[in-house]
């Protein structure tokens, strides 16, 4: 796959723009990594990730980056299109197969020959369709509305994509299982918005400029203030609703910098109720060590009653990835609560992340995702002014956890 294809963003693709990969963030370098490799087989490839994180650019690199680029890539909405009219739109009809079927129809299957059929919204389709699409899966055949038996073969690559939990709705019964082992020959897992860091800001100047271009406006520049909040913001949009926003700047027409006044009353709505002024009490004192220098990203964390709740669990054994990383995800904590807890736990490290990782119950070969977490939401912390403030003081031995948390 080349590097025009593969490059720093993330763009909408039609006809004649090639679909891009905007990010730097470890998240999105993951991704890329799996396109290239899906791009290097003719296999089944199931794209799973939230609305709006844009699963079709995905299947599109897929495409382009394989040997069938040449070849037609046909996109379908499953959610779009009428139960009824479904099974027409992908394998055609006879003339008069039912009312309106005034003359016979190739389906979307046969126009996708030799090249990719994306089928978006895997997850909406019912039953009877999925055991039509489970029978092509199994044989290539192509039967029409109305014909009574296949009329011919075609070789398509099936890439699909759905923002629902499939595992879940097999076990409810409204999802094939033997359907989903077909389709998840290869599984690429796209992140959502909140999970890429400062991706955030590279795509929202590249879609202030391409909405400033497409309206023949200027691009407005996006102060450190609104560029703080934009980054704490969760956008359960994703790229979608970041994509939209950033044309409602444009078309503000500001002439002079974005500030947090100008943005999206959503956007400070949700905000404001996301990160809660708590009151502090006496069991929760205030930290008096405030972040280091050079964390900007994030607000100056205060201990409160969630992070200490939080600090006592880890402090009693519990595991970082369930005390921390799932209330995280839930948004039961904040970005600060996250910065407030590796702040005191490098503290009592003296700025050691191995030593931390013991001292939050996780094996050692969780070192790397560790590090990984804390990059995306912009917490890993600097080490020098931990290191540098404990000064000669002698460290807690390796060998375990707990004279760490007798220091702390």
């Amino acid at each position: 796959m080349t590097n025009e294809i593969l490059n720093r963003g993330w763009a909408e693709s039609n006809t004649t723009v090639a679909p891009v990969l905007l990010g730097e963030s470890t998240a999105i370098n993951t991704v890329r990594l799996a396109i290239e490799s899906a791009a290097r087989t003719q296999a089944k490839v199931l794209i799973l990730g939230e609305t709006g994180v844009g699963k079709e650019v995905v299947a599109r690199l897929v495409h382009n980056g394989s040997a069938r680029h040449r070849r037609a890539f046909v996109p379908v909405n499953c959610s779009g299109i009428p139960e009824t009219l479904l099974a027409s739109e992908l394998f055609g009809h006879a003339k008069g197969s039912f009312t309106g079927a005034y003359r016979d129809k190739v389906g979307l299957v046969r126009q996708a020959d030799g090249g990719t059929l994306f089928l978006d919204e895997l997850g909406e389709m019912s039953l009877p369709m999925q055991a039509m699409l489970l029978r092509f899966t199994e044989t290539g055949e192509i039967q029409p509305v109305g014909v009574d038996r296949p009329i011919g073969h075609t070789n398509v690559r099936l890439i699909t994509a759905t923002n629902r939990d499939l595992r879940t709705q097999i076990q409810k019964g409204e999802f094939r299982e033997d359907l989903y082992y077909r389709l998840n020959v290869i599984q690429i897992v796209v992140p959502p918005l909140r999970e890429r860091g400062d991706d955030v800001m590279l795509l929202f100047q590249h879609y202030l400029e391409q909405a400033a271009a497409s309206h023949n406006a200027a691009t407005p520049e996006v102060t450190p203030d609104a560029a703080q909040l934009l980054l704490a913001y969760q956008w359960p949009g994703n790229v979608r609703e970041l994509r939209n926003v950033t044309e409602r700047m444009v078309l503000q027409d500001l002439r002079r910098p974005i500030t947090p006044d100008d943005l999206p009353y959503d956007i400070l709505s949700r905000l404001s109720t996301s990160i809660p002024e708590r009151p502090r009490t006496d069991a929760a004192p205030a930290v008096t060590r405030p972040l280091p220098a050079g964390v900007t990203a994030i607000a100056p964390p205060v201990v409160n009653g969630v992070v200490e709740r939080v600090w006592e669990q880890l402090m009693n054994g519990e595991e970082f990835w369930t005390a921390v990383q799932r209330p995280f995800r839930a948004h039961e904590l904040t970005r600060a609560d996250l910065a407030a807890l590796v702040d005191r736990g490098l503290q009592c490290t003296h700025g050691s992340y191995r030593a931390l990782v013991r001292l939050f119950n996780m094996p050692s070969v969780d070192y790397k995702r560790f590090h990984a977490f804390l990059y995306q939401q912009n917490c890993n912390l600097p080490v020098g002014p931990y290191r540098n403030a404990a000064g000669n003081r002698p460290r807690a031995q390796a060998a375990g956890s707990s004279n760490y948390r007798a220091a702390c």
